[in-house]
């Protein structure tokens, strides 16, 4: 009984966890691909690194105090809000140092200053994202971390038109990812990006996208993730849904590309190619976000 209770605390940690981090990508990815923020973040001076790690820890403080990223709270809530906005900040920190090691913007060469100010300064949209998770994106499952039983009506809606709900989830997915690509394309960091990924590192950055994707849409628990299980479709499956998403996420970062002159017909492939495969980790994001909206 005790090991089974054991296990049930750890399950609920990871749960815990996986939806910060989520939450985490979905506020602060976008900030990742500002080159100002890198440039900030590399010439900040020790004393205005540790000023944005305080405020940071007052700001996720008081967000924790309310709802924080975790659905079980204790009787100590100073004590608990204080526990949780450490974790916060790991995770945020985590997650950024993970993102721009991706995009190349963390290497070996890449001096300890320098990193510590890009990673401390893009943690920050990161930290606020793990700590607005449950008040933006409700919880269907309860403190155990168990997902609520299904309700009555539901299972009526089990025989809806595959064809209806396939498209409702690609329309879904276009909005949300054509709304984060709009923001990014426009801008020269996607050039910038692909210019310095090799052909191991944009294997490294699909990978990333179908993970974060998944992650946000079937594991943190967000919005009605029960009803998102149960979605009837030609892509009824958790693992095929996350690849059609992410084909059709990397369409909407191509097209906006193209819209904005960032390509044109007449570019190579491999061009294309490597600017739709940077422009796709957020576009994915966003188009996640717009499925956990039907």
């Amino acid at each position: 009984m005790a090991t089974k209770r054991h296990k049930n605390i750890w399950k609920s940690e990871i749960n815990d966890i996986i939806r910060g981090a989520c939450g985490g990508f979905l506020f602060g990815i976008p900030l990742l691909y500002t080159m100002e923020v890198w440039w900030i973040g590399s010439l900040a001076k020790p004393q205005l690194m540790m000023m944005a790690i305080a405020l940071m820890f007052i700001v996720v403080f008081l967000l924790n105090q309310t709802e924080g990223f975790r659905k079980r709270r204790y009787t100590w809530q100073a004590q608990q809000a204080a526990m949780d906005t450490v974790e916060a900040i790991a995770i945020g920190i985590t997650c950024s140092t993970f993102v721009l090691l991706l995009l190349r913007e963390l290497t070996l060469e890449t001096s300890l200053r320098e990193s510590l100010g890009k990673i401390i300064f893009e943690s920050v949209p990161f930290t606020l994202g793990v700590a607005l998770a449950n008040q933006f994106l409700g919880d269907t499952r309860n403190a155990d971390g168990k997902e609520t039983p299904p309700a009555k009506d539901d299972e009526a809606k089990k025989n809806e038109n595959e064809i209806d709900a396939t498209l409702a989830d690609i329309g879904a997915t276009l909005i949300g990812a054509i709304v984060i690509a709009f923001n990014i394309a426009p801008t020269d960091e996607i050039t910038m990006l692909a210019a310095a990924a090799s052909p191991l590192w944009e294997l490294a950055i699909i990978a990333a996208s179908l993970l974060i994707s998944y992650g946000i849409v079937f594991q943190a628990g967000f919005s009605d993730q029960r009803k998102r299980r149960q979605q009837k479709g030609i892509f009824q499956r958790p693992s095929s849904e996350t690849i059609m998403s992410y084909l059709v996420s990397l369409l909407a970062g191509a097209f906006m590309l193209w819209f904005f002159q960032k390509l044109t017909l007449s570019d190579p492939w491999t061009m294309w190619l490597d600017h739709t495969l940077m422009l796709g980790l957020p576009a994915t994001i966003g188009g996640a976000a717009g499925r956990l909206a039907i």
